[in-house]
């Protein structure tokens, strides 16, 4: 019988350089902005309890504010709106690429029918969803306020990340790119 040895040793542990920050106020919001906006979309998380499944749907985010707060539009009779409804705790999982632009935000979510958020909000796209279009009686926003939040991404342009991770390569270093850390807004 072999001895198998786990080693707990992280990635991070063999970087030459620092490759955490953590972020909060201005510099978090600047992180959400660019990180949501890479990827436009995201998976919605509702109905989220330790040790249960919870819900999840793609939902394209319509415009991110000055505070970090995301906005989407919802219909009234959907399982989202009915599932915030009876907990506005909401997590969104966001991928900008293949190799950098994730994030993770644990926040709130509000439900109004505002109709001039709406119509701030409108594309014509959305017609596909709401078919009487932006005076459509099911239209609802959904506000989701983020509290925390984790991110990875280069410090870097995507080339400067790959050669890096290719010279990494060649030479048996760890060269990587990458920056992660929590987000607190």
């Amino acid at each position: 019988m072999k001895n198998i040895i786990i080693m707990s040793s992280s990635i991070n542990q063999n970087q030459p350089e620092d490759n955490y920050k953590d972020l909060d106020g201005t510099p978090a919001v600047e992180k959400i902005k660019t990180l949501a906006g890479k990827a436009d979309t995201c998976f919605f998380c509702t109905k989220i309890t330790a040790g249960e499944s919870f819900s999840t749907r793609p939902m394209s985010v319509q415009t991110i504010d000055d505070d970090g707060n995301l906005w989407f539009l919802s219909a009234s009779d959907s399982s989202v709106n009915e599932e915030l409804s009876a907990n506005p705790s909401a997590q969104l999982l966001f991928q900008g690429s293949s190799y950098s632009d994730f994030l993770n935000l644990y926040g709130s979510t509000t439900i109004s029918k505002d109709k001039g958020i709406i119509k701030e909000l409108w594309k014509p796209e959305l017609k596909t969803w709401f078919t009487e279009g932006e005076d459509d009686p099911r239209i609802t926003v959904l506000k989701f306020t983020p509290q925390e939040g984790y991110y990875w991404d280069t410090k870097h342009a995507m080339p400067v990340a790959f050669l890096k991770r290719l010279a990494g390569a060649v030479v048996g270093k760890t060269l990587d790119d990458s920056i992660e850390g929590k987000i607190t807004v």
